[in-house]
């Protein structure tokens, strides 16, 4: 019997990780594909991502407009319960596949979880620095299959009672397309996004949820530090949480600024190509911490928004001060280093379609039981 996949994306970082686990379901006869397609996605200020995910040529699409500007998250989260519930009870899928730590997925693991589907979820394990942390861990307790990067997200899950049989590691599903020899090169990319530059570095910086109050003065220093080292940077809008305004208003000030050039989306691949080639990355998003590692890039992970997360000796860490900022700009080492497969091979994909094709995964019980693991001590 071909089982029905309902994949959710919210963002544009979501979808990254996702889509290579779409296309290799999509290709497979005993899987029919469906995606849901709302959050940042369906909104104009943010690039019109959805449009990216109807270019991947998916036959069975659905937008839902889950928020206007400026809603809050728990708003966000109710709306989406709504309307993703009516989709369900129309679509009946067999699981739902969710990804990481967003508010649109935390509504589709209560969804399906409240109506007995099967939750698969991506990259749990992880841990943050924001309110993203909670809902992460919210998801894995009412996901039913764990799709981990790597055995330190695994041990992670066991401490939180989560089943071994229902815990597989895959890498994370974007470097899927990180290895991909069918990325485009990085003149056509230049060309499509007219960058002018020869040697840039990229910045992304989103808002913590936990600190609003801090986030207007912790940004006006980090662009003081950006302006006064005269370097080139690609800077890209944040995801839409609450204070994202704040940071798009300081970015929007430096559009006329020649050592600038400012988007409020790069598509995926395009990025992957971008941070390939770029000097270094800065700002606070996990791509400073998982993907630049990868292609042995340098970063500079700026505040506590990633705390907890792997590190390794090619990225530096600093406070919000301009003059630490400064600093770490003027010192870091531009230079190619050894790739890191922290968070996998590239293979992700592959293993994702094998375990759903084992008939095992499709017994698994939708009545979880919190699991008494024998730990070693620390």
């Amino acid at each position: 019997m071909i089982k029905k996949i309902l994949f959710l994306t919210g963002t544009r970082a979501d979808f990254g990780k996702l889509k290579s686990l779409m296309h290799a379901l999509d290709a497979d006869e005993k899987f029919k594909v469906h995606v849901f397609i709302t959050g940042m996605h369906v909104l104009p200020k943010y690039g019109n991502t959805g449009d990216e995910v109807d270019k991947c040529g998916f036959s069975n699409t659905f937008k839902f407009i889950n928020q206007k500007s400026n809603d809050s998250m728990d708003t966000i989260l109710a709306n989406t319960i709504q309307g993703l519930s009516n989709y369900i009870h129309l679509l009946k899928p067999d699981m739902l596949v969710i990804h990481g730590d967003r508010a649109e997925a935390l509504a589709g693991a209560i969804v399906a979880a409240f109506n007995n589907i099967l939750v698969g979820h991506i990259e749990g394990g992880e841990v943050s620095g924001t309110i993203d942390e909670s809902i992460r861990h919210s998801i894995s307790k009412l996901a039913h299959l764990h799709f981990v990067a790597n055995d330190e997200a695994k041990q992670r899950l066991r401490r939180m009672g989560e089943q071994d049989n229902n815990i597989f590691i895959i890498g994370s599903p974007d470097i899927d397309l990180m290895t991909s020899p069918e990325l485009p090169s990085l003149e056509s990319v230049k060309e499509r996004y007219e960058i002018p530059f020869d040697r840039y570095s990229i910045f992304a910086y989103h808002p913590v949820t936990t600190s609003l109050h801090t986030l207007l003065d912790n940004i006006r220093e980090i662009r003081s530090a950006l302006v006064d080292s005269k370097r080139h940077y690609i800077a890209i809008y944040p995801n839409n949480d609450p204070g994202s305004d704040i940071i798009i208003e300081e970015l929007e000030s430096l559009r006329g600024n020649p050592f600038f050039r400012i988007f409020p989306s790069v598509r995926f691949e395009a990025f992957l190509v971008l941070l390939k080639h770029a000097e270094f990355m800065i700002g606070n998003s996990s791509a400073a911490i998982r993907e630049a590692p990868f292609y042995g890039i340098p970063s500079i992970n700026i505040g506590s928004r990633q705390n907890g997360r792997s590190s390794c000796d090619t990225i530096m860490h600093t406070t919000e001060s301009r003059d630490e900022v400064f600093a770490a700009i003027e010192k870091i080492n531009c230079g190619k280093f050894a790739g890191s497969d922290h968070f996998g091979s590239g293979t992700s994909a592959k293993q994702f379609l094998t375990i759903l094709k084992t008939p095992a995964v499709w017994s698994i019980t939708t009545q979880k039981q919190f699991v008494d693991h024998v730990l070693s001590p620390s």
